[in-house]
């Protein structure tokens, strides 16, 4: 996060609650669903409340991820990933994607230079009926590595300094996030962000071989730094602007990396990186090529659950894309109940179909 030279300096600990108030509004709305958040369990409900701001959420929107817009195009898949998984998405051939670039915020009218975390959300769907839904953020890892975790941290975070010292020694793994959210060079388009899944998840082969695998979009468009100031300084909505403006200009590339995990690394924790020089295949490219007002685009509706998988794919014991799940078909019910406080129209500033 960065400060003007000219204001005043910030504590290490101070510029952590900064972070950490980033993270409750940045992180995809998780919540675990199983009973073991004993004595008390912790609910879609809960958790999903607990992401709302101090004025209440907004209604008719996504309770996280609010601000974002719609694309569509298509995933040209080069064949190599059929070592790993049967799914027919591995299979050489080009499969019609949806999809919603988005910022990690519970507000929908935050400015883009507020918000440290970027998303994506992608559904690619095959000839046989299969649909894979994946949601992926910017950052290389997750801020905490269980779902009780991250609710933990939504209720220290805006407690301030001493609370967020607590949180921090019984959770040192933020740490790393941290580090990311405070050093790691912003953009000024979503076409130069990478987009990582961070869960773990299990790729059977035709012989029935299962791995467990994480992945990431790679963009072909070579990221240049800015400033958030900069940022700033070029309007609240300009992320938006600027993806409609370049995809209507030429289509967006990603190259899409599947990365193995060796026996011993952790496949339950999100805010583990596995080591370096793990086997990565290069399964295809998305390509990105026509960008769409959320409210009237394909994306509107559209719930990026990542257990909506493909025969091929399965969760693995990663607890949260089935946490995640719940949360968001949580978020979804709200939504859709308030359909009338929805914008239909595309806000003033916002980029356009």
């Amino acid at each position: 996060m960065s400060r003007s030279s000219t204001g005043p300096t910030r504590s290490p600990v101070a510029s952590l609650v900064v972070i950490a108030l980033v993270v409750a509004g940045s992180a995809a709305a998780f919540a675990y669903t199983a009973g073991w958040l004993s004595p008390e369990r912790l609910t879609p409900t809960r958790l999903v409340s607990a992401l709302a701001p101090a004025g209440g959420p907004a209604l008719g929107h996504r309770r996280n991820h609010a601000k974002g817009i719609c694309f569509t195009g298509e995933f040209q898949s080069n064949g190599n990933g059929v070592t790993l998984s049967r799914a027919q998405v591995f299979t050489a051939g080009t499969w019609p994607v949806l999809g919603r670039f988005n910022l990690a915020t519970a507000n929908p009218n935050a400015a883009d230079a507020t918000v440290r975390v970027r998303g994506m959300g992608l559904q690619i769907a095959t000839p046989d009926g299969d649909v894979w839904r994946s949601a992926m953020i910017d950052a290389p890892v997750f801020a905490v590595s269980t779902p009780q975790a991250f609710f933990d941290l939504l209720q220290s975070a805006p407690k301030g300094a001493e609370a967020m010292k607590a949180f921090i020694g019984r959770h040192p793994e933020f740490m790393a996030f941290a580090g990311w959210a405070g050093t790691a060079p912003w953009t000024s388009s979503y076409a130069e962000d990478s987009f990582n899944g961070l869960n773990s998840f299990l790729f059977t082969d035709a012989a029935g071989t299962p791995r467990a695998v994480r992945w990431s979009l790679r963009p072909a468009a070579t990221p240049v730094p800015i400033a958030p100031d900069e940022l700033a300084k070029r309007g609240p909505n300009y992320l938006e602007q600027e993806i409609a403006s370049r995809v209507a200009a030429a289509p967006q590339r990603w190259t899409m990396v599947l990365t193995v995990a060796e026996p011993g690394d952790v496949t339950a924790d999100p805010s583990k990186a596995w080591p370096a020089g793990r086997r990565t295949v290069e399964v295809g490219t998305l390509v990105v090529n026509k960008v769409i007002g959320e409210p009237d685009g394909p994306c509107r509706d559209i719930n990026f659950d990542p257990t909506v998988l493909p025969r091929g794919m399965s969760v693995s014991d990663d607890p949260f894309p089935a946490a995640r799940s719940s949360a968001y078909a949580r978020s979804y019910d709200l939504r859709t109940s308030e359909a009338k406080d929805y914008p239909r129209t595309a806000a003033a500033g916002s980029a356009k179909p």
